[in-house]
């Protein structure tokens, strides 16, 4: 790093998110929300701050993994800390997030940053981003079926195993061919309808919704050497952040 890059970096990494007397601390607030341990909660805001500095620092847009989003959509609803203590007190400059335009096109353009960033990340930080906190870009961009659930209401069972559920077809298809059998020709459309219709639905697989939980960011400094000028940095959707210059203190 450059010794403005360790400047920045030692800015945020003593960034506080709570004032002293918090109760409902911002790690507690992200761990609850995501069912996620302490420790794991602890080490998703260390590489939201990594993702923030890689913002500030990178020539291009930069696309978090989930884990980091939902710390980054966390820490956007606390307005005062984000803006004023983050991206003016700390950083100099504004970061913005703008949820993805969706399509082909948009899945293919944050599939490739978010490849891309791995590369920016070792380079910068001398190591690769840790696996179960930066997931692989297929599990990124595929692994988003998210839904807000009340749990006092709705009791939630994790689903089996891809090969479990295979498993359990064919034995339902074994049972219900020897019903088929022993039934009478009356019935056997209807069985045999209800045999496809068991295969089609376990057989669907969980296609990707073309990246609708993406987003980017960039950084518009002196030191970055971003390509555009202005509020979208040439970044369409995610998140830009052309404000005065990260750590530049204009």
């Amino acid at each position: 790093m450059t010794h403005f890059e360790n400047q920045l970096w030692d800015n945020i990494l003593g960034f506080e998110f709570d004032e002293p007397d918090t109760k409902l601390t911002f790690a507690a607030r992200l761990a609850r929300e995501n069912g996620w341990t302490s420790l794991y909660t602890n080490r998703v805001i260390y590489e939201y701050k990594k993702f923030i500095f890689l913002c500030c620092t990178s020539s291009g847009p930069v696309t978090p993994s989930d884990p980091v989003d939902q710390a980054w959509h966390l820490h956007l609803t606390y307005t005062k800390s984000y803006w004023q203590n983050l991206c003016r007190d700390t950083l100099s400059t504004d970061i913005h997030h703008n949820p993805t335009k969706g399509g082909k096109s948009e899945q293919q353009k944050f599939s490739s940053l978010y490849k891309g960033l791995h590369e920016i990340y070792a380079e910068k930080f001398g190591s690769q981003p840790p696996p179960d906190v930066w997931h692989d870009a297929k599990t990124r961009f595929t692994d988003i079926d998210f839904t807000r659930v009340n749990r006092s209401v709705y009791l939630l069972v994790r689903k089996p195993s891809q090969r479990v559920q295979e498993l359990a077809v064919q034995l339902l298809i074994v049972a219900i061919a020897m019903l088929c059998i022993q039934a009478s020709d009356s019935y056997g459309f209807l069985i045999i309808f209800t045999i496809f219709m068991i295969i089609s639905f376990f057989s669907k697989k969980g296609g990707g919704k073309g990246g609708s939980g993406s987003g980017s960011c960039s950084s518009c400094s002196s030191d970055s050497g971003c390509s555009s000028d202005g509020g979208d940095s040439g970044c369409s959707s995610g998140c830009s952040g052309c404000g005065g210059g990260c750590g530049g203190g204009d």
